[in-house]
């Protein structure tokens, strides 16, 4: 692994468990063991180390969710779309830093007064969204998700549910798992054509 992606991911765990603020360049030194003018000579500050962070998390959805879904078969949108929950929960779990980051005050802090970073943000977000939109929209073309549905509106509502759940999980506030259940069937019933 090159010294860059080693201080990438020292700098996401660190930055997940302490948050921004509380993370000290010493201490992401001793955990890499790379001298502190390295970090600043591949990333020059510790915001550019955050910023590379989100970027990092950009780039790799898409592929990730391809990957994911790596069998193509006849599934319905409204199919697609509960595929798509379990594949945010699975990221979620898999890459728990990231989203831990994600769901700090700090980066939507930063992005008031940073471009770049609300670009990366919001790059996230919408890919995010972007995923349960197109499912929504093929569930209305193949007639599985009700065509009266504003399919951007309703992608972003069921985004958030679905991200409610994840912050549940994280904080340790209840046993999602539990939940999942009751989640797919309240957005098949949101979502769904009745008139099939």
């Amino acid at each position: 692994m090159k010294k860059k992606d080693v201080i990438l991911r020292a700098a996401t765990h660190l930055f997940s468990r302490k948050g921004y603020k509380d993370t000290a360049m010493g201490e992401l030194t001793k955990m890499t063991g790379a001298a502190e003018g390295t970090i600043f000579y591949h990333f020059k500050s510790k915001q550019g180390l955050f910023l590379a962070i989100l970027s990092n998390l950009k780039e790799s959805i898409l592929p990730e969710f391809e990957q994911y879904r790596k069998v193509e078969s006849e599934k319905t949108g409204l199919d697609t779309v509960e595929e798509s929950i379990a594949f945010y929960l699975h990221m979620a779990e898999s890459r728990e830093d990231l989203f831990a980051i994600l769901h700090q005050r700090y980066p939507y802090e930063l992005a008031e007064n940073n471009p770049e970073c609300r670009d990366h943000l919001e790059a996230v977000y919408n890919c995010f969204v972007d995923i349960f939109e197109n499912a929504i929209v093929a569930g209305q073309r193949d007639g599985s998700i009700a065509a009266d549905l504003a399919a951007r509106k309703s992608a972003l509502i069921v985004f958030s549910m679905v991200d409610s759940m994840v912050r549940f999980r994280m904080n340790n506030l209840y046993n999602v798992g539990a939940l999942y259940k009751d989640l797919i069937e309240s957005c098949r019933r949101m979502l769904e054509n009745r008139n099939r």
